[in-house]
């Protein structure tokens, strides 16, 4: 992807999300962005879309088998979870002693 054209998501890494749609769609419960994958407009949250991948046996891993990971979801699909008021919300950007801060909508409290 183009850096002129490079999109701006205002979810990052460590993040309190709620996921909107999906399979593990569940507006009350947050959880953690693991990663946010920008070129594809994906994250992998913690605890979503977990998928089963078969592994052969390796020197680092003797046993091999099957292993449970995260798998990545658009990133449309999570909305940021404002503490304040308990639910998902919207996000703002305003300058604030010169450094840009996002600030939920519902709250108008600023997201660290």
């Amino acid at each position: 992807m183009s850096n002129r054209f490079k999109p701006k998501y205002n979810i990052k890494k460590g993040d309190q999300v709620v996921v909107i749609a999906g399979d593990d769609k569940d507006l009350k419960k947050a959880r953690t962005v693991l990663e946010v994958i920008l070129d594809k407009g994906r994250v992998v949250v913690e605890g979503v879309n977990i998928v089963t991948k078969h592994t052969k046996p390796s020197a680092t891993n003797t046993k091999g088998g099957l292993v449970k990971t995260e798998a990545s979801i658009n990133i449309s699909n999570v909305m940021l979870w404002d503490a304040k008021a308990g639910k998902g919300t919207k996000v703002t950007r305003s300058r604030q002693e010169g450094k840009l801060v996002r600030i939920a909508k519902k709250s108008g409290e600023v997201i660290k």
